[in-house]
């Protein structure tokens, strides 16, 4: 099976790319490295496309006949204003990479959505909501989702909820607040959140994030799916299984929360990708923790 990682220098790109060539796949990665880095590719035994994934012309005869799309290519960045060149880059170039798999033949395009398309709805999060982002980034990964639906090219979106783990570091003040919260900690500070502590999310480990793309093009039928544990972690007990894995005893310090359009609270319903394609959670927060953090105390950034 031949594999296409769009994005695959970034954070859950690589580690998808990494895992399907364990495990036997023909893997092509392509990256423009405006966001991604070679880090994250360093010994990789797959074939790196330099390109914006927008630019079929160029990198398509370069791929060859693909299998499975595995789409992570986006603007991630929930503060960007621009909101045509984020719909252009999200959507637009979606809709024609969705065009080039028709033509090809791919088998299925497993894509990457977010929880971003539930804004502030009550938790817990369901695919049958009515989306209701807060921002442009999570209105492009709505239309994507609308996008994709339409086409004749079987597709899974999958929207992925509060993602940490290795190969994140390069993202710095956009990382994870577990990775944000352990440098904080490895530099012998107490850890910084809002009042009280008790905001929690839906955290869920790259290494699930990667068997759920997998197992989406495996089993799923199109449509879209929570990428999620099910499971409240609030910062309380980040802090808590950071100190564990830190072996520290580093106390929260408090700080009065200045945004008023604050989430404090996400939380994914994991019932309908479960019964579609039997994905379910194999990492707890804590659990992951201690194998992110706890097994690379030295190894920041890997």
């Amino acid at each position: 099976m031949k594999a296409l990682v769009t994005g695959g220098a970034g954070f859950v790109g690589s580690n998808i790319a990494w895992e399907l060539a364990a495990r036997g796949w023909d893997v092509t990665v392509i990256d423009d490295f405006s966001a991604g880095t070679f880090k994250n590719l360093a010994g990789f035994p797959g074939d790196v496309i330099a390109a914006d994934f927008g630019d079929i012309s160029f990198w398509a005869p370069r791929a060859g006949k693909i299998d499975a799309v595995f789409h992570q290519a986006a603007i991630t960045d929930t503060t960007v204003m621009d909101q045509k060149l984020m719909m252009t880059v999200n959507v637009e170039s979606f809709r024609n990479l969705l065009a080039w798999a028709e033509k090809t033949k791919v088998k299925k395009v497993v894509y990457a959505s977010s929880a971003a398309t539930y804004g502030d709805l009550p938790v817990p999060h369901r695919e049958d909501a009515t989306p209701k982002p807060l921002n442009v980034y999570g209105f492009s990964k709505a239309v994507m989702e609308t996008v994709a639906l339409k086409s004749k090219v079987k597709t899974v979106g999958l929207r992925y909820f509060n993602v940490f783990g290795p190969r994140e570091a390069h993202k710095e003040k956009y990382a994870s607040m577990i990775w944000q919260l352990s440098l904080q900690m490895k530099a012998g500070k107490r850890p910084r959140v809002f009042e009280f502590g008790e905001q929690y999310r839906d955290h869920i480990y790259v290494k699930d994030v990667v068997e759920a793309n997998i197992k989406a093009f495996e089993k799923a039928a199109s449509g879209v799916y929570n990428c999620c544990t099910g499971r409240k972690t609030d910062f309380n007990a980040v802090i808590a299984a950071l100190n564990v894995a830190l072996d520290t005893k580093l106390s929260p310090e408090y700080f009065k929360n200045p945004y008023s359009f604050y989430q404090n609270e996400t939380l994914g319903d994991p019932a309908k990708a479960r019964k579609a394609f039997g994905f379910a959670a194999a990492w707890t927060a804590e659990r992951g923790i201690q194998d992110y953090i706890g097994g690379a105390k030295t190894a920041v950034g890997v």
